[in-house]
C-alpha cells in the first residue's frame, strides 16, 4: 500500500495520505500557511500585488523556492517575459534552472530553462505529454514527482545579456510526516555537442553512479549534413557494460516512437510530420523561418528538430551505474553513413543520493544554436 500511494496519480486519489498542500510563488514566497496574496496593489490590499519577480539582472541568481521539511513537489509552472531586447529568442537557453535536494551543495537538476521543459534552441512551442506540458504562450509545466526528505531549493540564474522583465512561477507541493524508505530523488542534466565526432556516439548522460531508474530523454537536433539523419541507435550501458550496451534500439525515429522517417508524401516529396503524445513526441521542426539570427537573412541556420521520450511505462532500472548514448548515423542513396550534427539533450532519472557531480555547464555563447 505504501508503494501504491507514493506512486500517486488518479488511482491514489480516494486514499487519504494526510499531506499538507502548499504552494510557493511571488505572492507567497515561503509557502507559509495563510500567507498567500498579502501584497497590496493599486486595487487595494491583497489584490494581485506581487504576481511575479521583476527585473532579474544579468548574472543574477534568484531563489524561486526554499522548502524546509519532508515532502514532494508535484507541479512546477513558469513563464518568462522574453521581451528584453536583441537576442530575445535565446532567453530560454540563457536562463539556467537548478534544483538542490536536502543538504546538497551541487545541484541534482541543471539545465537551460527551455530545454528542461522540452523546448530546445531557446524556442517555444506546444508540448502535450504526461510529465511536461507547454501551452500558449510560453506556459511551462512540469508534473514530475520530486520527493525530498529535509529540504528543497529551486533557483534560476539569468545568464542573458539583458535583464529579465518578469518571471511568473508557482511550485505546488505537499508536506508529509514520513516518506517510504526507498523513495529516490529526481535528477536532470543537459548536454550539448555543437558538432559530433565522426564515428563516435553522442553522450546523452554519463557517470551516473548508484541505484535508480532512467525515465526520459529530450533531444534538440540541428542537422548539419544532407540526407536522412535518423538511423542512429539509442544505447543504454547498464551496471558495468563497457564495449556493448544491454539495451540498443533500432534507430532514432524508432526510439521516439515513429517510423519510416515520420513521412507523409505530398506530391512526390517526403514531408516529416510532427506529433506530441503522452509518452513520446516530435513537437518541433523548423527550417529557421522563426529564428532570425541575421537581420538581413532568416535562412542562415540549419534545420532544427526536437524529440522527447518518457520511460514511464517502460522504466530502465540500474543498480550500479548507467551511461546513455546516441549514434549519429544517416542514410542516402549510397546506404548508411556516419554523420556529424549539432546535438543537445536533457537526461531525466531518479536515483538514491548521493549522486556524482555534473560537468561544468557550457558558457552562454556555446549553448546558443547555430
Amino acid at each position: 500500500m505504501e508503494t501504491f500511494l507514493a506512486a500517486g496519480g488518479m488511482a491514489a486519489m480516494p486514499f487519504l495520505t494526510r499531506g499538507k498542500s502548499r504552494a510557493i510563488n511571488a505572492e507567497n514566497p515561503t509557502g507559509e500557511k495563510g500567507k498567500g496574496g498579502m501584497a497590496a496593489s493599486p486595487l487595494g490590499s491583497s489584490r494581485k500585488g506581487s504576481p511575479c519577480l521583476r527585473d532579474i539582472q544579468p548574472e543574477e541568481t534568484v531563489v524561486l523556492g526554499e522548502i524546509e521539511g519532508m515532502g514532494i513537489i508535484n507541479h512546477i509552472w513558469m513563464t518568462v517575459d522574453n521581451k528584453t531586447g536583441p537576442g530575445d529568442c535565446f532567453v530560454l537557453r540563457d536562463m539556467i534552472l537548478r534544483i538542490y535536494w536536502d543538504e546538497e551543495e551541487k545541484p541534482s537538476v541543471e539545465a537551460p530553462l527551455g530545454d528542461f521543459f522540452c523546448c530546445g534552441f531557446g524556442m517555444e512551442y506546444y508540448v502535450n505529454s504526461e510529465p511536461i506540458v507547454v501551452v500558449p504562450a510560453r506556459g511551462l509545466n512540469s508534473y514530475f514527482s520530486m520527493p525530498f526528505r529535509k529540504r528543497a531549493k529551486i533557483v534560476i540564474e539569468n545568464q542573458h545579456t539583458n535583464p529579465i522583465p518578469a518571471l511568473f512561477y508557482q511550485i505546488d507541493y505537499c508536506l508529509y510526516e514520513t516518506l517510504p524508505e526507498h523513495v529516490s530523488y529526481f535528477h536532470a542534466k543537459w548536454n550539448r555537442q555543437s558538432c559530433t565526432v565522426l564515428g563516435e556516439d553522442y553522450v546523452v548522460v554519463d557517470n551516473i553512479k548508484g541505484q535508480g531508474q532512467y525515465i526520459g530523454t529530450f533531444i534538440a537536433l540541428s542537422t548539419l549534413q544532407r540526407y536522412w539523419w535518423g538511423e542512429g541507435e539509442m544505447k543504454f550501458y547498464i551496471d558495468g557494460d563497457r564495449d556493448y550496451p544491454t539495451i540498443c534500439g533500432t534507430g532514432m525515429e524508432d526510439y521516439f516512437g515513429g517510423s519510416w522517417s515520420f513521412a507523409n508524401h505530398d506530391q512526390g516529396r517526403m514531408v516529416e510530420q510532427t506529433y506530441s503524445t503522452a509518452h513520446l513526441g516530435y513537437p518541433y521542426y523548423s527550417k529557421c523561418d522563426e529564428l532570425v539570427v541575421n537581420p538581413y537573412h532568416n535562412d542562415d541556420c540549419p534545420p532544427m528538430r526536437s524529440f522527447y521520450r518518457w520511460h514511464i511505462k517502460d522504466p530502465i532500472f540500474f543498480e550500479e551505474d548507467l551511461r546513455v548514448t546516441l549514434q549519429q548515423i544517416g542514410v542516402s542513396h549510397n546506404g548508411l553513413f556516419e554523420r556529424q550534427d549539432d546535438v543537445s539533450s536533457v537526461a531525466y532519472w531518479y536515483q538514491a543520493e548521493p549522486h556524482e557531480g555534473f560537468a561544468k555547464m557550457l558558457s552562454r555563447d556555446k549553448r546558443h544554436p547555430r
